[in-house]
């Protein structure tokens, strides 16, 4: 699950970790409120942030107004021109795709100098099965980038499982940013603090970029990206209720409801299978036939009638879906099983209505394949069955020539 800035940095407040002040907001008058509280505290320097599920904001531009996602302000006036300006408009950056994403909350925050600006990073390194700590020198810039650029100047740490992130283990890498005296003593409590929170907190990635080191020898997150792991929010109530359903995709909410596993895609044929290599290699048919996958769904081991149907209808408000395949492997559920439904909720008079002209094609292997194919042979529908991957594929071909 993921969160907006303005959450992640009270949550790492709350581990101890410093953050720069800042109050966030969803109207103009509360901005010029925010900046008049801050300035009453000594601020004198602002900086409003578009708050989307999305990196690259500073980079980004709104359609309408040409803003910047990141606007630096010299006055409480400056900061409304910058809330008029980005509110209810959509930000377009590098991770958000052409499309954009709406603005509909800020984040006023003090807008503090900056000696030097660093890197950090917390996940899990899947490869060894241990928690990894990189910091670089880079900060500010894409990760990706110093990786492919510059990788000597990412520095790691790895965690043993079960075991606390070691002092000289944080030592290390707070010395090799170059932190010296005071700056070092902060940045080795700064980087035991964030990972403290990273653990109690089940995330499964939290980045700092930029981690900065002010003047007066501060440590402090002036960016904080985190998400969290879904299948332990069961723990974390307080942490589940920050989620913001107006920033994910409709589809996949849509999907969440009925226990789907769907990613929508920007392609034109949808596919719904039973297994998530299963998934990986439809997806694979569909571009070798010349298509694009216009989702990832995975429906898990009951492929039956409601299953289906519930698919069907996620797959179909699509419009860009001109066709759909269907590929289950029967193994928990028999293959003539998964065609009844198939079959059934095709018939369904709400899906019957859009499949007119959208061709499924149903490709069935395992348990009782071939009266799976039988039953779809004989149905007089608008689906077509298919045995082989390849097969699969050429009927793919066919419809969207």
């Amino acid at each position: 699950m993921k969160i907006h800035e303005y959450q992640a940095k009270e949550i790492l407040a709350s581990f101890g970790v410093p953050v720069p002040k800042g109050i966030s907001t969803t109207t103009v008058e509360g901005a010029v409120k925010a900046a008049e509280e801050l300035q009453a505290e000594g601020t004198s320097l602002f900086v409003v942030k578009a708050q989307i599920h999305a990196g690259g904001r500073g980079k980004g531009r709104t359609k309408k107004n040409n803003a910047k996602g990141v606007i630096l302000c010299k006055s409480v006036e400056e900061v409304q021109q910058a809330a008029e300006s980005l509110l209810d408009d959509v930000l377009v950056t590098i991770q958000t795709g052409p499309s954009g994403q709406l603005v509909q909350r800020l984040y006023v925050t003090d807008g503090v100098d900056i000696e030097k600006e660093f890197y950090l990073g917390i996940l899990l390194d899947r490869a060894v099965s241990k928690n990894v700590i990189m910091v670089s020198t880079e900060g500010g810039v894409e990760i990706e980038q110093v990786a492919e650029e510059t990788p000597e100047k990412i520095i790691k740490a790895w965690v043993e499982p079960g075991m606390p992130l070691q002092v000289n283990q944080a030592r290390m890498l707070a010395f090799s940013l170059g932190l010296e005296g005071a700056a070092l003593k902060k940045g080795i409590q700064f980087i035991l603090g964030i990972y403290n929170a990273f653990l109690k907190t089940d995330a499964d990635m939290m980045e700092i970029n930029p981690l900065i080191l002010t003047p007066d020898q501060e440590i402090m997150a002036l960016d904080a990206k985190v998400t969290f792991d879904g299948n332990a929010l069961y723990r974390h109530t307080d942490i589940a209720e920050l989620r913001d359903e107006s920033e994910e995709d409709p589809f996949e909410l849509e999907a969440q409801k009925y226990n789907l596993n769907y990613i929508k895609l920007d392609g034109n044929v949808g596919c719904m299978v039973n297994g998530a290599g299963l998934a990986m290699a439809t997806m694979d048919i569909i571009k070798l036939s010349g298509g694009e996958p216009a989702n990832f769904l995975d429906v898990g081991g009951g492929a039956n009638v409601e299953t289906v149907k519930n698919g069907f209808r996620i797959i179909l408000d699509d419009p860009n879906v001109k066709a759909i395949l269907i590929n289950i492997f029967g193994g928990i559920v028999r293959c003539d099983r998964v065609a009844n439904g198939v079959i059934e909720a095709v018939k369904d008079p709400e899906i019957a209505e859009k499949v007119t002209n959208v061709p499924i094609i149903v490709r069935l292997q395992g348990t009782n394949a071939a009266e799976a194919k039988e039953i779809i042979d004989n149905s007089d529908l608008n689906v077509i069955s298919a045995v082989l991957l390849k097969e699969a594929a050429d009927e793919v071909s066919k419809v969207l020539a």
